[in-house]
């Protein structure tokens, strides 16, 4: 009896270490090979990248389907569908602040309004925001604030004042990119239709751009 309790108790510790290697909170390794060929580059006298691209599926979808616009831009992309702004402070020195760009723009937000990762309130939302700017201002990268694009997630119905959230959170980070003299990406302003919506045209769910 006492060595079946010691089989099953080393079974359920090998279950989690191996459930816990599996599953990476933040999704650390995504972009782990790419960084160590942007570092090697930069050692053998590649030019610094003038921007990453810090955001969710916006971003991530962007590079999938323009790969030439971040090429000849000089532009990385840092993207992770589906992340919140607690992931992206989570992994803001590994994917930004260690490849050394010149500029950083942050796109985030929508996420954590639709609750990708469980309840959020918007205002953490925006002040996990705040701390990103924090983070590139410490080591002098320049911060371009980006609007999230205003819409109602398809994948949480079950939520109403998402379109609302969004509002807010935008109106928020104009006023921090007027403040800190940030540069603004207003995508919000520049989408919208004549509803304060993404537009159609611009849009199938009102979250993700098309090309």
């Amino acid at each position: 009896m006492k060595r079946l309790f010691l089989f099953l108790a080393a079974a359920v510790l090998i279950s989690i270490n191996v459930n816990s290697q599996e599953k990476v909170w933040a999704n650390f390794a995504r972009y782990g090979e790419a960084n160590r060929q942007v570092l090697e580059a930069q050692s053998k006298g590649a030019k610094k990248p003038l921007a990453v691209l810090m955001g969710d599926s916006i971003t991530d979808g962007w590079y999938g389907s323009d790969k030439d616009f971040f090429t000849d831009n000089n532009l990385i992309g840092r993207g992770i569908s589906g992340q919140c702004t607690s992931h992206m402070l989570a992994r803001f020195q590994r994917d930004v602040v260690e490849l050394n760009p010149k500029y950083v723009a942050i796109l985030a937000g929508i996420n954590d309004i639709a609750h990708n990762d469980n309840y959020v309130d918007v205002e953490d939302a925006f002040l996990n925001i705040v701390s990103m700017c924090d983070i590139a201002d410490r080591y002098g990268i320049k911060v371009v604030l980006c609007t999230t694009t205003p819409g109602n997630p398809t994948w949480r119905p079950q939520l109403t004042n998402m379109h609302e959230q969004a509002l807010w959170l935008n109106d928020q980070i104009r006023q921090l990119a007027k403040d800190r003299r940030y540069r603004l990406a207003d995508y919000a302003t520049a989408l919208q239709d004549e509803t304060g919506m993404t537009s159609a045209k611009y849009s199938k769910d009102t979250v993700h751009p098309n090309l």
